[in-house]
């Protein structure tokens, strides 16, 4: 998922993001913006990750709540 999927569907992801992330604030989320640098920043303020680490958990929640581009069965 690239950064412009995020921005563009945050409204619909920023409950995600909390329900998996409960230390991020309203607050906090409204500032990010779905912004993906922004959203990486305060996990590592909230969760004491490291940058990489940080940006390996969004990726795994990224890959989890990829839009599917199609219902066919050939692999992508």
């Amino acid at each position: 998922m690239n950064k412009d999927i995020i921005e563009g569907n945050w409204k619909e992801l920023k409950g995600l993001v909390q329900e998996r992330w409960g230390k991020l604030t309203d607050d906090d989320l409204n500032k990010i913006e779905g912004k993906r640098d922004q959203l990486i920043g305060q996990l590592q303020k909230a969760y004491g990750y490291k940058k990489e680490e940080a940006a390996r958990e969004l990726a795994k929640f990224e890959d989890e709540h990829k839009p599917s581009s199609c219902n066919c069965s050939h692999p992508q």
